[in-house]
């Protein structure tokens, strides 16, 4: 499986509009984040955990032509703004994409994508295929094992996933054990880690590093970072050798 980063920002990216900061400011590309994405290449399936409002872009930048599935973690604006997107794919590809979400971000998607739902159809519009998904279900996709993994951001119930040796969660502020044991004997790990100082609803890098060497990994990388993180390449000296920052564009082989 390949796994590719599409964005590995929080929800306003780096650069943050209007900020001067030296992140923002930084001329290192790995300081330049789109919103949080990630895709997974198997041997007989493309897969995209969320659409945020940077999918048409990071779809370019990355040469997809091909997509099966959108697995959703959650619905926040910043992990599903860009399903509209999908609309290429539906047209050259000539097939439906299919839509991995729990019950309560698929009443999300009909609110905020009402005219793909509406009875008045008309051509153009998004093709889905809607699979219910829940914490308690693993699911394939293909002949890929999808295993959930319930975490919370703040007081909402999220997903994470583990495929195979590969476990991907964000947004994370707690995680509790009997979820922290599906992750365990992961061989790779990516767990947010927004910022320095404490928040109210992710990690800041303490917590990811201390949960980092709770399931000890062959490596985690770090995702969905802000600018209140620091530089890349200053926040890297500091890590520990089997624990690193994601960036864009960063390409992993499993």
């Amino acid at each position: 499986m390949k796994v590719t980063f599409l964005g590995t920002g929080t929800s306003q990216g780096i650069p943050v509009i209007s900020c001067g900061c030296e992140v923002c400011l930084s001329d290192d590309y790995r300081d330049k984040r789109l919103r949080t994405s990630v895709l997974l290449q198997t041997e007989d399936k493309t897969i995209v955990i969320d659409s945020g409002p940077d999918f048409r872009y990071q779809m370019l930048r990355a040469g997809v032509k091909d997509l099966d599935a959108i697995i959703y973690t959650h619905e926040h604006k910043d992990h599903i703004a860009g399903l509209d997107d999908i609309r290429p794919f539906n047209y050259l590809l000539k097939k439906n994409i299919d839509i991995y979400s729990t019950i309560r971000v698929e009443q999300a998607l009909r609110r905020e994508f009402s005219y793909i739902f509406s009875e008045i159809q008309y051509p153009g519009l998004p093709q889905i295929n809607l699979h219910e998904i829940s914490a308690d279900r693993s699911f394939y996709i293909g002949e890929t094992l999808i295993e959930p993994i319930e975490i919370m951001h703040y007081k909402l119930p999220i997903l994470g996933y583990r495929i195979n040796d590969f476990t991907y969660i964000t947004d994370a502020k707690t995680i509790s054990e009997s979820a922290a044991e599906k992750i365990m004997g992961t061989k790779i790990l990516v767990i947010n880690a927004l910022q320095i100082a404490d928040h109210i609803s992710h990690f800041n890098l303490e917590e990811a590093v201390t949960f980092a060497k709770k399931i000890n990994a062959e490596v985690t990388y770090l995702t969905h970072i802000s600018h209140n993180l620091g530089l890349h390449n200053e926040v890297e000296k500091v890590l520990p050798d089997n624990i690193r920052l994601a960036y864009d564009g960063l390409t992993l082989y499993l």
